[in-house]
């Protein structure tokens, strides 16, 4: 079956306030956006729904879990869809089994997003066409499409959930570039980018993006590819960025050549962060003249070997990780940080070393831009970042932590 592309109209990734009133794009069509408001879903109290379930952690909680999150988010409609989906869970026997009795956290697993994916794109390839109507806004019965969506496509939903969740989110790659420009500051030197958790290596093209950076241009200006995260907090010196290389691992890479791939990857946007879908996919197209390289493997024998190899001197060694720690083991966490401090031991004026960390706090309350610089092994909070670049709040270069 042919994919139908649509990019919804809807609220933009950045928006933290919750809203209960027409999202830009659905009040023009002659709706409120009532439809999926908190005031007209309530969301159930976590921990009151937890306490009914006698002591056993049900995976099926996630949902309603997440759904609050997209709201916070501003994404009130994936917050529909998820409180449609836990409420007509049971349509679904083998989903309802897989998501009720899932092995650890759910949550770490990013049960409610594979699910939400996978309805996505169920939406995205027309199945079934009253599940694609809604995502299209023309009609807003979110159990009656969710349910059915459920009913036809229970096998489809169970398989998809068996995938972690796979961004690669492009709007992260101005926070990078922006932390690359500190660094650039430091040494003056052209850069050699590692990136751990790559999957197909999108922002390993961050060189070939055009980028606004608190109203200042940079990167390659003519780019199709544009982000322009909202900017606040001191402003940023803006520096030329010469990158030599930049190649990375993944333990599951996927290839950006594949329609199949593409669609997946799509799909794990939020269906009503439109911007993001028309911007991934115009990465996807950049893609095919500049692909990146991404090898397939785990990241500690791989990040072992690229810090062993010989460094050139007058070039600068960078390892850069976006939203993937938290998907590593607390020993693998340990063993990477190891491996780069090891190295950072070694560098020198002549071959310096890096690392860019846009991850989360230990707390997971906010997501930190984190630059270490060696030799001299200093670290700093250069920005915090919403979870998928779409505002930085820089502050400045002398941050030490």
């Amino acid at each position: 079956m042919p994919l139908k592309s649509f990019s919804p109209n809807g609220i933009e990734a950045g928006s933290k306030m919750r809203r209960t009133s027409a999202a830009p794009g659905w009040a023009d069509e002659g709706h409120s956006g009532d439809e999926w408001s908190s005031s007209a879903l309530p969301l159930p109290h976590v921990r009151e729904m937890q306490a009914r379930l006698a002591g056993h952690f049900d995976g099926r909680i996630e949902l309603l879990n997440k759904a609050r999150f997209a709201r916070d988010m501003g994404s009130p409609f994936v917050g529909a869809i998820l409180e449609a989906g836990y409420r007509q869970l049971d349509k679904a026997p083998r989903t309802a089994e897989i998501i009720r009795d899932w092995p650890g956290d759910p949550a770490a697993a990013a049960v409610a997003m594979r699910f939400n994916a996978a309805l996505h794109l169920l939406a995205r390839r027309g199945t079934p066409p009253s599940l694609e109507a809604l995502y299209q806004r023309r009609h807003f019965d979110f159990d009656g499409a969710v349910g059915e969506a459920l009913a036809t496509e229970d096998i489809f939903i169970a398989e998809a959930l068996r995938h972690p969740t796979q961004t690669n989110e492009v709007g992260r790659a101005a926070a990078i570039m922006a932390a690359l420009m500190v660094a650039q500051g430091d040494y003056g030197l052209p850069f050699e980018l590692l990136e751990l958790g790559s999957s197909c290596g999108l922002n390993l093209n961050m060189a070939h993006y055009a980028y606004d950076l608190g109203g200042r241009a940079a990167g390659a200006l003519g780019s199709p590819v544009k982000i322009a995260p909202e900017w606040r907090g001191q402003p940023l010196t803006i520096r030329p960025v010469d990158i030599s290389s930049a190649r990375g691992i993944d333990l599951h890479p996927l290839d950006s050549r594949d329609p199949a791939t593409v669609e997946r990857l799509i799909s794990y946007i939020w269906a009503d962060q439109g911007a993001r879908v028309r911007r991934l996919e115009t990465a996807f197209a950049l893609a095919q003249d500049h692909l990146p390289a991404v090898e397939c493997g785990s990241a500690m024998p791989w990040l072992a070997k690229q810090l062993s190899a010989p460094q050139p001197a007058g070039v600068c060694r960078v390892v850069f990780h976006s939203m993937v720690l938290q998907y590593f083991s607390v020993e693998d966490r340990r063993a990477v940080n190891d491996l780069i401090s090891t190295a950072g031991a070694r560098a020198s004026a002549e071959r310096p070393l890096a690392r860019i960390s846009f991850e989360w706090s230990a707390a997971r309350d906010e997501v930190r831009l984190l630059l270490t610089s060696w030799p001299k092994g200093e670290t700093r909070h250069l920005a915090t970042c919403h979870a998928y670049g779409a505002s930085i709040e820089w502050h400045g270069e002398s941050r030490i932590v």
